[in-house]
């Protein structure tokens, strides 16, 4: 057999794969994108096409701005407030301290939790009177008798973005401490001799020598924060009200409480538009700045 022959023979090799991706990828895509004009209730054979009306009654409603504000909010600052702290963490466990194999699996730990076990457990923990945090208040002599987190409109969306940080953080730290692994003692040996302080060695060598390792957290920080359905599902439902809805529990409680499939669709390509269109600029700028780095 010839090499031609062979090469050719080698693109059947990729037929499994993208029959794999064309059925449980584009077709359910272009599925859902047709059941977006429908009254299709998720269950019925017959449906009727209706246009646009029900992209029109998600803009009227307001289901789509809070869901969208919800996940906006979740996603900024699991993504900003996560990082930062999985960087400090990083940095504390690249020095020269007793036990650093041990914190940095105890860092790791919450990591290989699944979603249900942590929502349930964070669920204890956030308890009004009786959960962990309450009784380790009433130790410390605060009062914590109308504290409850995740009843509370104001906070519960802010009680769930920190469990998902507690969650994450483990992977962050240990993606940025392989990364400050990397970065050659010369040149901080270098910066050091020629009177560079700390914060210069930090800004000026090990932040542009992180580059990848921070692309790589932000992007999966991102993804997690913008696929947000887990920790509002487990541990307030999306309450109380709409407080923690996100667009992709919105999609869900459409789908599959309400039964409106149709409507649900419409959230769905909207959905999918929107966090394609997100990830996109960020990963294309990170990667710029990869590159200037």
């Amino acid at each position: 057999m010839n090499s031609t022959v062979m090469k050719k023979s080698l693109y059947f090799f990729a037929v499994p794969a993208l029959l794999f991706y064309l059925l449980f990828w584009i077709f359910p895509i272009l599925k859902l994108f047709q059941y977006s004009f429908t009254d299709f209730n998720g269950f019925a054979t017959q449906y009727s096409y209706i246009g646009f009306s029900n992209y029109k009654e998600l803009f009227r409603e307001g289901t789509l701005g809070e869901s969208v504000k919800n996940t906006l909010i979740y996603t900024f600052i699991s993504v900003v407030l996560g990082n930062l702290i999985a960087l400090g963490l990083a940095l504390i466990l690249n020095m020269k301290i007793r036990a650093k194999g041990l914190y940095r699996s105890l860092a790791y730990i919450p990591t290989l939790f699944s979603a249900i076990v942590v929502g349930f457990i964070w669920s204890y923990v956030y308890m009004p009177e009786s959960g962990l945090l309450a009784t380790l208040l009433g130790k410390l002599g605060i009062d914590s008798g109308d504290m409850n987190l995740l009843g509370s409109y104001s906070s519960a969306l802010y009680a769930i973005i920190f469990v998902e940080i507690w969650k994450n953080i483990g992977t962050s730290t240990i993606i940025f401490l392989a990364g400050l692994q990397t970065v050659p003692n010369d040149l901080i040996e270098a910066g050091k001799i020629d009177g560079a302080s700390a914060w210069n060695l930090f800004r000026h060598i090990k932040v542009p020598l992180l580059a990848t390792a921070i692309t790589i957290n932000v992007t999966l920080s991102l993804i997690n924060g913008l696929k947000a359905f887990d920790y509002p599902f487990i541990m307030t439902n999306g309450g109380p009200g709409t407080s923690t809805n996100t667009l992709i529990f919105s999609i869900y409680k459409m789908a599959f409480t309400e039964q409106i499939f149709g409507k649900a669709s419409a959230l769905g390509i909207i959905s999918f538009a929107l966090i394609i269109a997100i990830t996109a600029v960020v990963v294309v700028r990170l990667n710029k700045r990869e590159v200037s780095a």
